[in-house]
């Protein structure tokens, strides 16, 4: 992409401009973390299966009668006989209306909120020309990145759709998560173009090639983390620091009556999940406090204080996202069905901080230039 643009005969005005896209483009990047947010709520709620037909329009409004709700209610039934029949065989219309509810709204947000704000910002900053020609193309991969987040919700949606599962499938979960989070760091990386200019990046080579690998290494573990989500695996080991009395669980090929091997045992194992996911926030850990002391080092001799900055706020998330770990393990023995109580809460700051730890590593990234 090139950032050699002609200047503007009027530069103030077109850093205004530049800055008014920027700040555009940071509301989606909130609303895209708030859509993560809510869709963990839907998760942890047990409310994913609620609505179960994918209407991108017509759906826009809820049930708005008794007949309605009920004509819901039993499509609910039929579609997602699994989880009604082994998990939520007593629900009233009154159970059923408070789980359509978070996943109404975790849709509704994705529709109004998105795709208005993304719409009718475009058009508007379009209309007035702020837009670069340069922004343009990355601009249509931005919708088109949105609409296939769309799509790959409802692919996971529809794994939970039959008369066996009680949830979706976790791996199209883990996809769903992902696709989200791609848009919300490309979103973010777009804003920073617009807003840090290059005089303030530093260049170290050595220092951006430790924060790609601190970035590559949190990508793995937030794909486990939505493992252990959509396995429920936190029960499965519901201690600290030890798993289950051990520090390295044997017989991982057996849990539940269930034999596991090959890509399986590491995928589809709850103890196994559990344990990679342990270590690799161990190994995460280490790597980051690590890229924090080089950081200090550089900061210092670059005299960068967005860099010096940037490292004790990666430090301090990474030690909090730590202790949301360790006490949502702890807590994993109060995890309720359909509820949301102190393990779900837990669960759902343990996310929120994972996401602001991704978005510190981005903006490290983008900081820090090879060359």
């Amino acid at each position: 992409m090139n950032n050699n643009i002609a200047a503007p005969t009027d530069e103030g005005q077109s850093a205004k401009k530049r800055k008014a896209v920027a700040y555009w483009l940071l509301a989606g990047v909130a609303m895209v973390l708030i859509q993560t947010l809510l869709g963990g709520i839907t998760r942890l709620t047990g409310s994913g299966l609620s609505i179960a037909e994918w209407k991108p329009i017509l759906g826009v409004f809820p049930p708005m009668n008794d007949h309605d709700w009920n004509a819901a209610f039993e499509l609910y039934k039929q579609k997602a006989a699994g989880q009604f029949v082994y998990q939520n065989s007593d629900y009233t219309l009154s159970d059923f209306k408070a789980i359509y509810f978070w996943e109404w709204t975790h849709r509704e947000w994705a529709r109004v909120a998105l795709s208005g704000v993304f719409l009718f910002g475009f058009a508007y900053f379009l209309i007035k020309k702020y837009f670069e020609k340069w922004m343009i193309n990355p601009l249509i991969l931005l919708f088109v990145l949105g609409a296939l987040q769309g799509a790959v919700g409802w692919i996971m949606v529809a794994s939970g759709l039959n008369p066996e599962d009680t949830h979706v499938n976790h791996i199209k979960l883990a996809m769903h998560f992902m696709f989200a989070l791609v848009l919300l760091c490309y979103t973010l990386w777009f804003a920073l173009k617009l807003l840090i200019p290059e005089h303030k990046r530093v260049i170290n080579k050595n220092l951006h090639s430790l924060t790609v690998v601190s970035l590559v290494l949190l990508t793995i573990q937030l794909v486990y983390g939505t493992f252990m989500a959509g396995l429920k695996a936190a029960p499965a080991a519901p201690t600290w620091p030890s798993v289950n009395g051990v520090y390295v669980p044997t017989d991982l090929s057996h849990f539940g009556g269930q034999i596991f091997s090959g890509i399986h045992l590491f995928t589809d194992q709850p103890i196994a999940v559990h344990f990679i996911h342990r270590t690799l926030a161990y190994l995460l850990f280490c790597v980051i406090v690590f890229w924090c002391v080089q950081s200090l080092k550089a900061a210092r001799q670059s005299q960068c204080i967005l860099l010096r900055k940037a490292a004790f706020t990666t430090l301090g998330i990474t030690l909090l996202q730590i202790l949301l770990g360790i006490f949502t393990v702890l807590n994993a023995n109060l995890m309720t069905q359909n509820k949301f109580g102190r393990f779900e809460l837990l669960a759902e700051l343990h996310q929120m901080v994972a996401i602001f730890l991704l978005i510190s590593l981005v903006v490290n990234v983008y900081i820090l230039k090879k060359r």
